[in-house]
């Protein structure tokens, strides 16, 4: 499939083939809940007429190869275009009800929740640069039916017994919606690590195992996963029994107003930290980890070029 060939995809259509339907149409423009996060209330937008699609809380848009970019969070266009190839069986032209919609059927049937270890879901997490290692700790992997389909996904736990999913192609929620909070064993700890999702939850983890292997220093401190910045008012009272807050938040504005909201109730009595200054230029923390696995990459092919193309010393005379 060629460039050419993939823009010619309906975005609706190609939206539908990876499980994301419009909550309303507003003449030409079709609203959906964003593909990228969790959210109450629908933010990003498809101008039918255009192809074209806008996401305002990213504040960003274009069109199917920009949106398979951040879907698969890479700029590599054979990639993205093997991607959306893959996908092109299954994109057929669909019509929308808003008015009809049935949600009397469950959304998860005969759902397992199983260790993790599917090969395609542990070379999704490689690709992203998770440690696998880590991610099998930390996660599980949910087997379920959907509209008379098997999938399987990454499962990390709320506290409310809930999960939050994740595959190549999709993310979303196993009833009830909540936090996630990782409390260490042993004496209450004062300070805690603050993180949107639980992949940005993993990429520290995996940053910290590759910055100091021998001491790891995981248990220093407590964490916490909103699972969704709409989350934030859900973390504000358990977030009250620590001195020192580390927020680890997207570099966005949903981020940036997660973070006013937690300084708003504990600025005067607490130490917030605005962690998202270490991985700045970035989206997120999860984009800096990917950013660091290609920059050692090409690191170390510049190396090897550079060695294969010094001169090779004479092996001299044998006598």
């Amino acid at each position: 499939m060629d460039i050419q060939t993939a823009k010619q995809i309906r975005l609706e259509e190609y939206l539908h083939s990876l499980g994301y339907s419009p909550v309303k149409r507003q003449g030409i423009n079709l609203w959906y809940k964003s593909p990228f996060r969790e959210e109450t209330e629908a933010s990003f937008k498809v101008n039918t007429e255009r192809n074209q699609w806008y996401d305002f809380a990213l504040g960003k848009g274009g069109n199917i190869i920009a949106l398979a970019s951040h879907l698969y969070a890479t700029d590599s266009v054979p990639y993205l275009l093997k991607r959306i190839e893959e996908q092109a069986p299954h994109v057929h032209p669909v019509s929308f009800s808003f008015r009809k919609q049935s949600f009397t059927e469950p959304s998860f049937q005969q759902l397992e929740i199983v260790p993790l270890s599917s090969p395609a879901l542990l070379a999704y997490l490689q690709e992203r640069g998770i440690n696998l290692a880590l991610a099998k700790k930390e996660c599980k992997e949910a087997r379920f039916t959907h509209n008379g389909k098997r999938y399987f996904a990454i499962a990390f736990p709320n506290m409310s017994g809930g999960y939050e999913i994740r595959n190549r192609y999709f993310k979303g929620c196993i009833a009830p919606k909540e936090i996630s909070h990782i409390r260490q064993s042993g004496e209450p700890k004062g300070t805690c690590f603050v993180f949107e999702g639980f992949m940005d939850y993993l990429s520290f983890l995996t940053l910290r195992l590759e910055s100091c292997p021998q001491y790891l220093e995981f248990d220093r401190q407590d964490y916490m996963v909103l699972n969704s910045v709409a989350n934030v008012s859900k973390a504000l009272y358990p977030l009250g029994s620590y001195e020192r807050i580390h927020c680890f938040f997207d570099n966005d504005r949903a981020g940036m107003e997660a973070l006013q909201q937690i300084r708003k109730e504990y600025d005067s009595t607490r130490h917030i930290r605005d962690a998202s200054q270490i991985y700045s230029g970035c989206k997120d923390l999860n984009e800096y980890l990917q950013k660091r696995m290609a920059d050692r990459k090409e690191q170390m092919q510049f190396v090897k070029k550079r060695n294969d193309a010094l001169p090779k010393k004479p092996k001299g005379f044998r006598l």
